[in-house]
């Protein structure tokens, strides 16, 4: 390829980020996959696409961003699309800055010489014409991309209808299910940290937390290793919430993650060190092992 959009979509672990079949799809299938066990993500892309992988033995997003400089691919597509996942939204500028490249964060429209960007607000904002080559990340949801596949797909539900008037019939409402609801949404959150170790712990996290209604949630160093879903990851680089009650366990409050809590009415943090910033911040600090904790909550859940 000497020309067009090329997606770039950083994979840890084999699992695609948020996204990125949308991003896939928007530069016309063209996409580059690097990462670690990127051939494994291969799977979860079908369609007529061309890909590219390229295995690293870490995520280390500036190095990335020095291998993808070195890229033929990438130094000759126009646009390049990432899916403004945490790991997208973190590599974008570092790629835009390594190439000398303008960058448009936050686009929901992405072609060869124009990208249409989200304010702020939230609102669709202007139209940028591309004419230099650029970088652009997609935000996920926008493009309508379904069960993986690179050509969208749009269904019709033909409406009910009665004496010639549609109509719709509300059978029943059910509240979302805190596990996969939107972070964002949830009233509750237990975030779990470093503290907590291992993805064993975060299941039992998850365990807890559907126990007692409430969503799961973490810090990047829990995203990174590959303990909770990127999408669980509450901060700058991650999802914003704005919860009435968060749990933090084994979190030591670094300011990349406590400016993604909002203004919870009701903090309390379980960590082994009494002057970490979470504790600080909490309204009821439990000075003890967050793991101990986390076995007698699921034990007395059980009871």
């Amino acid at each position: 390829m000497t020309s067009g959009l090329l997606a770039v979509i950083v994979v840890r672990h084999g699992v695609l980020p948020a996204g990125a079949v949308e991003a896939i799809a928007e530069a016309g299938g063209y996409a580059i996959l690097i990462g670690t066990n990127p051939d494994v993500a291969t799977a979860g892309i079908k369609g007529g696409v061309r890909l590219i992988t390229i295995a690293t033995s870490n995520v280390r997003l500036r190095d990335l961003a020095q291998t993808l400089a070195e890229v033929r691919d990438v130094v000759d597509a126009h646009g390049l699309i990432l899916p403004a996942s945490p790991d997208g939204r973190d590599l974008a500028p570092l790629l835009a800055t390594t190439l000398a490249r303008p960058m448009h964060a936050a686009s929901t429209f992405v072609q060869v010489d124009r990208v249409v960007g989200v304010h702020t607000s939230g609102r669709v904002g202007r139209e940028f014409m591309t004419p230099q080559a650029f970088v652009a990340t997609l935000v996920p949801g926008v493009r309508g991309v379904t069960a993986h596949e690179h050509d969208t797909e749009f269904v019709d539900l033909p409406p009910v209808t009665t004496h010639g008037s549609s109509v719709v019939t509300s059978v029943e409402v059910l509240p979302p299910d805190p596990a996969t609801m939107d972070l964002a949404e949830a009233s509750t959150i237990l975030g779990g940290g470093l503290g907590l170790g291992s993805k064993e712990r975060f299941d039992q996290l998850g365990r807890v937390a559907a126990g007692l209604g409430a969503s799961v949630g973490g810090t990047r160093v829990a995203s990174d290793a590959g303990w909770i879903p990127f999408e669980r990851q509450i901060g700058t680089t991650g999802v914003a919430v704005k919860p009435s009650i968060y749990v933090a366990f084994g979190i030591s409050g670094a300011t990349q993650h406590t400016s993604g809590l909002g203004d919870p009415e009701h903090v309390i943090s379980v960590n082994l060190d009494s002057t970490c910033p979470m504790m600080a911040m909490s309204d009821v600090a439990i000075v003890s092992d967050a793991k101990a904790v986390l076995d007698a909550l699921e034990v007395r859940l059980r009871d």
